[in-house]
């Protein structure tokens, strides 16, 4: 009985600890420190509505947002089935998919100089990769200024606004977020127009 005592009071010491005194302070100090990340880095619009989240990547179909890279995980972004592929540079399904993102790419942006960037048609290893490159960026120029009736040089000046630098000024490259330029878009120059659903069907 004394041994089951002493069992007892450990279990009861460790679930108070570990189950709830630890899981508390840990958000408790994450509210605090980083309450953007730790609430999911949630991204409003101009009305308040959650329309997704910075930390994680989505498709955009309308032609006057910029696009992200493509996604392996599940039907796409999905959180729950994040990864890769595991298609390597031998498979014919990748190299098919490739192709034909290309054809649909250049289709998109006619107007568009210079090969299609790569991370365009390579899916991240996570597949939930939020971020493009500046240079990506600048190649759908053309395009979401020409849909949004704006000068590309005012769309090129809201990009380069939207340049995060390396951290700590030398880790990493000089990544755009997707979903905040998007956003930013519309806060400059107004809402875009929904593309028809039979317009979509076409340019996907």
């Amino acid at each position: 009985m004394k041994t089951f005592i002493i069992a007892l009071r450990a279990t009861l010491v460790t679930l108070v600890l570990t189950g709830l005194l630890y899981p508390l302070g840990m958000t408790g100090l994450a509210q605090l420190l980083f309450p953007t990340a730790a609430n999911g880095g949630l991204a409003r619009d101009e009305s308040g509505k959650v329309v997704g989240s910075r930390l994680l990547g989505q498709t955009f179909t309308n032609p006057a947002y910029f696009q992200a890279r493509p996604s392996a995980a599940g039907n796409g972004y999905d959180p729950l089935a994040s990864g890769g592929s595991n298609f390597g540079p031998t498979s014919a399904k990748l190299q098919d998919r490739v192709k034909a993102d290309i054809a649909r790419l250049r289709k998109e942006n006619p107007e568009a100089t210079g090969n299609v960037p790569v991370e365009l048609v390579a899916a991240s290893g996570s597949g939930l990769d939020p971020h493009i490159s500046p240079s990506a960026a600048r190649w759908q120029v053309p395009r979401v200024a020409r849909t949004r009736g704006v000068s590309a040089a005012r769309i090129a000046a809201t990009l380069n606004e939207a340049v995060s630098g390396r951290d700590l000024g030398f880790l990493g490259e000089p990544t755009v977020n997707v979903l905040e330029l998007n956003l930013t878009l519309d806060r400059q120059f107004g809402q875009a127009v929904p593309v028809p659903a039979s317009a979509t069907a076409v340019a996907n």
